[in-house]
């Protein structure tokens, strides 16, 4: 399989997360590629989610080895969904994140069917990843009894030479605020929710400090954040707000307790607000002794000639759901830059070096059975 321009063809379907249509043209486009290859292609569907397209060499939920990633992008313009090669690079939204790792994937089952490598192996592609992978939790409970010995997953990082052992705790929290309606010109008869918000998330910041390019950065990165991803409040410009809410996204590492996290914002309460925990996961946390780990980083060192660092990692990662089930999970991806950011890009030979260590993990599975 020529992979990058697999990973052209796949990069050029708008596939931001719920265009509906143009994430159905590229499931489709994935399953007849990989059903003339001679896999077996399941596209799961389930009203008011994203669908899932999974992809394996045999009818099992018991699996060698498994690749775990998403098909599904964030917003951009025309022009980014046109790629580009431009000095050993690919261009366009997706490249890194992660249409190119997809293609990588899709090689591999390729490899396994062709060269009839006695392993099962599999292949998840979520369509909603980048809000919240509902997706994968719908899958996940229909195929309930699904497992695997091995993840791979290529939706980390952005360096070859780092090999990432620890994800943190995803977690979302809704804060909400409410006040008594006045006229813009009488403040001192209403109840501005929008001021109690910030009172609100001043107190927050007491245990969680704000990080910026331009201001403060932490010492050591492997910290707890929060960022305010959204707020809204107020209705028209000369009514004082009666409510307020505020989205907030918390990223806990492993040793953060949820119940911490409440306790935290508890305290930063005032009279007229609350909160709700939106969603909560688990952190992907792998040893690095971990057998399977140590094999692949001696691989990968092998064909890239260099040093592979082992990388704490601050994003999330779909993999959680396998890591609560027992698999051991590696976390690998190609080199570049620009994740969900205009100029996004991915080192073509990096792809390669990915595909082709890929590979020869599998072949190294095989032979152990």
């Amino acid at each position: 399989m020529k992979i990058i321009e697999v990973a052209q063809e796949l990069m050029k379907f708008r596939s931001e997360t719920g265009n509906t249509e143009e994430i159905n043209e590229l499931m489709a486009y994935i399953k007849n590629m990989m059903n003339l290859i001679g896999a077996k292609v399941d596209i799961f569907t389930k009203k008011d989610t994203a669908p899932v397209i999974f992809i394996r060499n045999h009818n099992t939920l018991d699996f060698d080895a498994l690749v775990l990633g998403h098909i599904d992008v964030v917003p951009a313009t025309d022009k980014m969904f046109k790629p580009m090669i431009k000095n050993g690079k690919l261009y366009g939204r997706g490249s890194l994140d992660m249409k190119s790792f997809a293609a990588v994937a899709l090689n591999s089952m390729q490899y396994v069917i062709e060269h009839k490598l006695p392993l099962k192996f599999g292949i998840i592609l979520s369509s909603d990843e980048e809000k919240g992978s509902k997706g994968t939790k719908a899958f996940l409970e229909k195929y309930a009894k699904i497992k695997a010995n091995v993840v791979l997953d290529n939706d980390v990082g952005g360096d070859i030479t780092k090999l990432i052992v620890k994800c943190k705790n995803p977690v979302f929290v809704k804060i909400k605020t409410y006040g008594k309606e006045a006229h813009g010109s009488l403040p001192w008869e209403g109840i501005d929710a929008n001021e109690l918000m910030f009172k609100v998330l001043t107190n927050v910041r007491k245990f969680y400090p704000a990080y910026d390019l331009q201001g403060k950065k932490p010492r050591n990165k492997w910290v707890d954040t929060l960022h305010v991803a959204k707020i809204e409040g107020g209705k028209v410009a000369n009514i004082i707000s009666d409510y307020c809410e505020a989205l907030c996204d918390v990223r806990l590492v492993e040793t953060s307790r949820l119940a911490d996290l409440k306790k935290n914002l508890d305290k930063a309460m005032i009279k007229g607000a609350e909160y709700e925990i939106v969603s909560s996961s688990t952190p992907v946390v792998m040893s690095e002794k971990n057998p399977h780990i140590v094999a692949y980083k001696k691989l990968a060192e092998k064909v890239l000639g260099k040093k592979l660092k082992f990388e704490y990692e601050g994003g999330a990662t779909d993999a959680r759901e396998f890591a609560v089930r027992g698999s051991d999970v590696i976390m690998h991806s190609g080199t570049g830059e620009g994740m969900h950011a205009v100029g996004e890009w991915v080192d073509i030979a990096s792809v390669e070096k990915l595909a082709e260590i890929q590979i020869q993990f599998l072949e190294n599975l095989a032979c152990q059975k």
